[in-house]
């Protein structure tokens, strides 16, 4: 039997308890800021990260093939050179490992990933950023695209955006708040942001939603949300109608607990 530990800080007990929590203040206690950015939503439901479209997830832990559109990502390129992929194994603990890029040629991780959070790029030449799109997946790579897609850097972002993200094993996670912004230059148009939420073995359910056009929203929720271990938390929106051409952006604070057992 587990239980959730109590928030009790080490040091620095007149900062904000948040500011403990980020400085690594406070025992069994990590923050996630997962975010995201979709620049084409239409009428088709769609997870707010780069590549577009309703994300996928890897139903067992794989090797995943890294992978560029450009031949300028490589060791010795002037685009990106190394990145840095994070994510859950088979287990849902969490991984990461550094992989040197060959342009359009995939290198495989030297883990199985059973989810991806976030690739960011460590190191580049002379541009200083990525010059082509860098893809995490699966399947057969042409022209450095890999059939299936599981993470994402669009050109010159230095680091995917994608606002989606697991639980750990162990850990309960609580999200404080969310950030969501939509932009379009064509008239009368709107659409809908939904927080859904699948906890292992089950589907996914909407947490909360909201109705924008042109707007920025920022909700704190007074009483955080809860989930358990190995929930998948998602941002997703929809259109009002074709040819929308919604940008949404959105942004999740969590943060999450380890789970401690009980003293004997």
């Amino acid at each position: 039997m587990s239980r959730e530990v109590s928030s009790i800080s080490r040091v620095g007990t007149s900062e904000p308890f948040d500011l403990q929590v980020a400085r690594g203040q406070v025992a069994f206690h990590e923050t996630q800021f997962k975010f995201g950015f979709n620049l084409d939503i239409d009428d088709s439901l769609e997870t707010i990260w780069a590549e577009g479209g309703l994300y996928s997830y890897l139903s067992a832990a794989s090797v995943l093939k890294i992978s560029s559109s450009s031949t300028d990502d490589t060791s010795a390129g002037t685009g990106a050179r190394t990145i840095t992929i994070s994510g859950l194994d088979a287990n849902y603990d969490e991984i990461s490992e550094s992989v040197t890029l060959n342009g359009q040629t995939a290198v495989n991780t030297t883990q199985s990933f059973l989810r991806v959070f976030r690739m960011i790029v460590d190191t580049a030449g002379s541009g200083g950023q990525n010059a082509g799109v860098i893809y995490a997946g699966t399947g057969t790579v042409t022209s450095g695209v890999p059939a299936n897609k599981y993470g994402t850097i669009a050109v010159g972002d230095n680091q995917t955006l994608m606002c989606f993200w697991t639980v750990p094993r162990g850990y309960t996670a609580y999200l404080y708040q969310i950030d969501i912004s939509m932009n379009t230059e064509v008239a009368n148009k709107f659409g809908t942001v939904s927080i859904v939420a699948r906890p292992e073995g089950g589907v996914f359910n909407v947490k909360d939603k909201f109705a924008l056009s042109q707007d920025i929203i920022h909700q704190e929720f007074k009483h955080p949300i809860k989930f358990a271990e190995k929930t998948d938390l998602e941002v997703r929106a929809i259109a009002s109608s074709s040819n929308a051409n919604l940008a949404v952006s959105a942004g999740l604070d969590i943060v999450y607990i380890q789970n401690r057992p009980y003293p004997e």
